[in-house]
């Protein structure tokens, strides 16, 4: 079973706080889409994404959707003044020249190293590799915004990533409904545990020895 809306809202709220005024963000598919929406407009945040688009807004609300803008996941978007369209070549360009401040995705795994690993599962069918290992090899910032375990309750953290990967060491910051956690040159360290888990609850699903930070923040 999936994550449901409140706990992705929560892990995208607690994500838009890894933002500053005037920087360029990119926003995978999935949990990533959501981050727009809890940015301050007068932050002027522009979000990129690589069909062409600098300028993302908010979700639009229902009934006010415009069927020709859309994220990369084909998802309906609003755009925010200033906003500019351009090829997918243009788009590629600004991540492979190093324009991105922070690029928030998605992952299947995420090991100890900071390698990454959210293209494919072995035996399903994908249109393609994506944008993902660019993003990661590129962007100044990898922040992985996921579910904390599988839909079979297996750690998405782990020692080792069993699934094929994306890049190598790029992953800086995992956030998830259980915890927030650095990817550091001495291992993995816990900041914080989201309400309503217990640091216990993080350890038991986490697949990989934690450090945990002297500054740990609880949930109450």
């Amino acid at each position: 079973m999936g994550l449901g809306m409140d706990q992705r809202n929560m892990i995208a709220r607690r994500a838009a706080k890894e933002i500053a005024p005037g920087m360029a963000v990119n926003l995978g598919i999935g949990i990533p889409e959501l981050v727009a929406d809890f940015i301050p407009n007068e932050w002027h945040v522009m979000f990129h994404s690589v069909n062409g688009i600098l300028g993302l807004g908010p979700t639009p609300l229902q009934g006010e959707e415009d069927q020709h803008i859309s994220n990369a996941g084909g998802a309906p978007v609003t755009v925010v003044p200033g906003a500019s369209y351009f090829d997918s070549t243009i788009a590629y360009g600004m991540i492979r020249r190093r324009k991105l401040d922070v690029a928030f995705i998605g992952a299947l795994q995420v090991n100890r190293k900071g390698d990454l690993a959210n293209w494919i599962v072995p035996g399903s069918r994908v249109h393609g590799f994506g944008g993902g290992a660019e993003l990661a090899y590129f962007a100044k910032k990898v922040i992985v915004l996921m579910s904390h375990v599988d839909p079979s309750g297996e750690p998405k953290i782990r020692k080792e990533c069993t699934l094929p990967l994306t890049a190598k060491g790029c992953v800086d910051l995992i956030i998830t409904e259980r915890a927030v956690i650095e990817v550091t040159q001495n291992g993995l360290l816990l900041t914080e545990v989201m309400y309503p888990y217990s640091l216990e609850n993080v350890v038991l699903h986490t697949g990989v020895t934690l450090n945990i930070s002297e500054n740990l923040q609880l949930a109450e």
